[in-house]
């Protein structure tokens, strides 16, 4: 726990009317590390997400970015967070060049770098050609889009919410590549997806968040073993596994 880039620890957010969104929520995920959090919609993922990002603050518990308490200083979170959200950022009058270029500025870059940093994301995605052009974006281009904008200058931590929807699957393995690289170079990477194929070939760790709760984290080797099953059993089979007996039919959704 002491190389913990960033700690979660007992987190209950609880919205009016009593939903509680998340409940007792503990984590931690190490520079250089990929750590998915996987659940099906509702499941409270982008409540988590909205508080380690310094956005909403919890009824209770802390949350620690490299031993700094971030919900007493939100500021921290937000200049310590990349974040590409699950919706595609608008670059309505720029052209996707121009958009990554001024969130790299802003996030400290000089012009010349910013640039230079887009260019090179937009190569090694294969998106080069739409770079300069101020057009409404396919939905494919227009994620890899906002993966540039997260990844131009990235924080000490890195979230992406299903990054890869849209994305056809030649520029999804560039992605995952371009992903890694992030993690390789220092930054702790938190995955935030539904998508268990391929978080089970991407993520280092995991957890699976069912109606605001953590079932389950680990390796994907210790969640088989906890459940009996080492061997060819895919993520697949473990998460619905561990998500079926779990879900709640009556409660109101959560996000």
């Amino acid at each position: 726990m002491n190389s913990a880039l960033l700690e979660v620890e007992s987190v209950t957010k609880v919205y009016p009317r009593g939903i509680v969104a998340n409940d007792d929520v503990s984590l931690h995920i190490d520079a250089g590390e990929i750590y998915g959090l996987l659940g099906p919609n509702g499941a409270g993922k982008t409540t988590l997400v909205s508080q380690i990002l310094g956005l909403i603050e919890p009824t209770s518990g802390s949350i620690s970015i490299a031993g700094t308490d971030v919900t007493k200083k939100p500021k921290v979170a937000r200049k310590a967070c990349s974040y590409q959200p699950q919706t595609t950022a608008s670059t309505e009058g720029l052209t996707p060049l121009q958009a990554v270029e001024i969130v790299g500025r802003i996030r400290g870059l000089g012009a010349g770098s910013a640039r230079a940093r887009g260019k090179e994301l937009m190569d090694a995605l294969d998106i080069r050609r739409w770079a300069d052009k101020r057009i409404p974006l396919s939905g494919g281009v227009g994620r890899l889009t906002s993966f540039c904008m997260a990844a131009v200058a990235p924080g000490r931590i890195v979230v992406l919410d299903e990054p890869t929807n849209d994305v056809d699957p030649l520029r999804r393995k560039l992605l995952w590549e371009q992903v890694r690289l992030l993690a390789k170079r220092g930054s702790a990477v938190l995955l935030v997806t539904h998508n268990v194929l391929e978080a089970e070939r991407s993520v280092d760790r995991l957890a699976i968040m069912v109606d605001g709760r953590l079932i389950a984290q680990g390796t994907l080797d210790s969640l088989k073993s906890g459940l009996g099953a080492l061997g060819s059993t895919s993520l697949e089979d473990v998460y619905a596994r561990l998500v079926a007996p779990s879900m709640s039919v009556s409660e109101e959704a959560i996000v």
